[in-house]
């Protein structure tokens, strides 16, 4: 046992056995370098990530290769989930000095911090020309001892251009952010979209939800029907590939090739979050079943598999089982006949398109009859004729999905990374309160709820602060800009999902914390952390496999503006856009999700304050029209009238809802835009019908 068997991560917990002499990041470590004059080796990874634990078993299980590193540099491992500040920090090293990145991260550095060589995966031993440890460490080792000035100059030089290089936010530093933004975005998207595929690029594939948020709501501004097309084919594709899990619902992290057919196994709560969301989001803009079905879906895998027992949710699934990537997943049809029927397995084959010498292979490695179910549409891979009505085939294939998920339960499963983090839990809580708004069904809402209310109680320091990781009943690390900005978020979804008052009054708690923390007083925008470790203090902005905090912020300002009225949000809004606007013009298909919230601020926008009874059946219609139609650039309040401490409440939090209300005690919605409400309306028919 190392030092890592008294940490909380389950990463590292992962390498409390390895015979390298691993610390956790903190002073001892790098004292103890300061003290022994010797650099430091720092390995940054994850619990799902399959290279990460191809190296571990290489390396730093392997006695002959943890000799070579204990006797050249103080080691150091970091669960990048835990610490995101140092991994983005040493990951924008690594892009710098390779041109590329990824993970396992590895990083050699001075005792003060400063990095002078930049890696990832690195075998034991020399392999397909990439260096080994065993060669590479004595390298490194030799230069720290008879080149160290070059060294420590290479190291200056490192540290700072990775410094130069990031984003700072500068008022008035770029062109005016303006509709000709959003269409440069939808140009650059369109240039790059798959349009047999879906999706965006070659191989490797990646979701990018919110280019397809984006998609949606620039068709929705524009009328322009090839935006929302190629927001559904994406959709589409990734749904019926082997992204998706057929069997038990979500989506993996990404497709090796372009057909959306061989993942990287491993499910990350903030991908099911992101795609449940924005599948709710085409159910409503297209009315299309699929979208709310694969919403509802992605939901259930995560209230099934990922919910802690006290409503908070666990972090990721990894890809690995047994010792091999995917296994819990592929199926022979050897398999499959051993759960179902002839008949049955017959049609699972042809459904889910397995072959009897497979679709899969390990990369290297020929095919061995294992296959990823999927029911992906192609010239080559038609929809399958079953000869039977579409109901009746739709019940065959539900009946054969519940054999083999349940056959498959008896496998060993993959590790689960149990720990929660507030910022995946803030985007999975946002996400159920939109599959309730497209459902209607309140466990969603409950559940919800119920990981916000976690979040709330378990993750605060003493002084209110929020905390970024909870594992093993004990909550640590403070909180950062994403942490904030997804869980306002998600309290803003709750309350347009249940319009309960506690729910905005956290949201405004949590901007006001965050402000006072984070925000730039001298040029404007949100920094990544309070108090760096590393390097200067930066800000993000880039919209990467998960939004910037930077650009999920500019929304929930706008969106907290429309709600209360107050001005001061809607300014903040507008300096944190104009702080950005030199990145987001220069290239704005990278800033997607910020490109939301500048289109929302370009309007025109609406805020809707339905008044009524809670359970009155014309409250209720008027509440569901606005909840389950897509309105992207409306904001939705509720103020009941027969709930006098709610609605006071509520007049409390956005005074302009003071004097609202009918006489004759029917329920009335009103419209409002810059300062101004229209007269109320009745039906919901006639609400849609105002705001078209």
């Amino acid at each position: 046992m190392n030092r890592l068997a008294r940490e909380k991560s389950p990463y590292l917990l992962q390498h409390a056995h390895n015979p390298v002499d691993w610390y956790p990041w903190g002073d001892e470590a790098f004292g103890r370098a300061r003290r022994e004059d010797r650099p430091v080796f720092l390995s940054i990874g994850y619990s799902t990530c399959h290279w990460c634990h191809v190296m571990e078993r290489e390396s730093f299980a392997d006695e002959e290769a943890a000799r070579v590193l204990n006797a050249a540099f103080v080691c150091v491992k970091v669960d990048r989930e835990e610490r995101p500040d140092l991994d983005q920090r040493y990951m924008a090293v690594c892009q710098m000095l390779t041109g590329s990145g990824g993970w396992p991260l590895t990083i050699v550095m001075t005792p003060d911090k400063r990095p002078f060589f930049a890696g990832t995966y690195f075998p034991k031993s020399r392999r397909w020309g990439r260096p080994g440890l065993l060669e590479l460490v004595p390298l490194i080792g030799q230069a720290w001892r008879t080149r160290r000035e070059e060294v420590l100059r290479s190291a200056d030089e490192v540290t700072a251009a990775v410094d130069r290089g990031r984003p700072r936010g500068q008022p008035g530093s770029g062109d005016a952010l303006s509709k000709a933004t959003l269409d440069e975005a939808f140009r650059e998207l369109a240039a790059d979209f798959d349009k047999t595929r879906g999706g965006f690029g070659g191989p490797p594939k990646f979701p990018i939800p919110h280019h397809i948020g984006f998609l949606l709501r620039y068709g929705k501004r524009t009328g322009r029907g090839e935006a929302l097309a190629m927001a559904e084919r994406t959709l589409e594709a990734m749904r019926s590939g082997g992204i998706f899990d057929h069997l038990g619902f979500g989506f993996h992290r990404y497709s090796t090739d372009a057909d959306w057919l061989v993942p990287h196994f491993e499910k990350m709560l903030y991908d099911q979050a992101l795609l449940a969301e924005v599948c709710a989001e085409a159910f409503a803009a297209t009315g299309k079943g699929e979208f709310k079905r694969t919403a509802a879906e992605i939901a259930d895998y995560v209230l099934r598999d990922l919910v802690s027992p006290d409503g908070g949710f666990a972090t990721a699934e990894d890809a690995d089982s047994e010792g091999g990537e995917g296994k819990f997943y592929l199926w022979t049809t050897d398999q499959l006949q051993d759960v179902l029927d002839p008949e049955e397995a017959e049609l699972a084959a042809r459904i889910y398109h397995l072959e009897a010498g497979g679709n899969f292979s390990e990369p290297g490695r020929s095919r061995d009859g294992r296959n990823i179910l999927h029911k992906s549409r192609t010239p080559e891979r038609p929809v399958p004729e079953a000869g039977l009505p579409p109901e009746e085939l739709g019940v065959r294939i539900e009946k054969i999905r519940r054999k083999l998920f349940f056959a498959r339960e008896e496998r060993v499963r993959p590790f689960k990374d149990t720990k929660v983090l507030a910022d995946g839990n803030g985007l999975m809580i946002a996400a159920l309160a939109s599959v309730f708004r497209v459902t209607g069904e309140d466990r969603y809402l409950r559940a919800a709820e119920r990981a916000a209310d976690f979040v709330l109680e378990w993750m605060r320091a003493p002084d209110g602060r929020l905390l970024h990781m909870f594992a093993d009943g004990e909550a640590r690390v403070p909180a950062f800009l994403d942490d904030y900005a997804f869980l306002i978020k998600s309290f803003i979804g709750l309350y347009e999902a249940g319009f309960e008052p506690g729910h905005l009054e956290s949201a405004i708690e949590l901007a006001r914390r965050v402000i006072g923390l984070l925000w730039d007083e001298k040029e404007d925008g949100f920094f990544f952390a309070a108090d760096p470790e590393v390097g200067a203090r930066h800000k993000e902005i880039y919209d990467g496999a998960v939004p910037s905090g930077n650009s999920v912020m500019l929304m929930n300002l706008l969106r907290l503006a429309r709600l209360t009225g107050r001005q001061d949000l809607e300014e903040k809004a507008s300096r944190l856009a104009e702080a950005f606007s030199a990145e987001v013009c220069g290239h704005p298909r990278a800033y997607t999700e910020f490109l939301r919230g500048l289109d929302f601020a370009l309007g025109p926008s609406h805020e809707v304050v339905v008044v009524g009874k809670r359970e009155a059946p014309d409250t209720r219609e008027l509440l569901k029209a606005l909840r389950g139609t897509y309105l992207p650039s409306v904001v939705g309040l509720f103020k009941p009238t027969d709930e006098p401490e709610t609605a006071g409440r509520l007049e409390r939090l956005a005074p302009f809802t003071k004097d609202m209300g009918v006489g004759d005690g029917r329920a009335a919605a009103y419209i409002c835009s810059d300062g101004t409400c229209l007269r109320p309306v009745m039906s919901a028919a006639e609400l849609l019908d105002s705001l078209r």
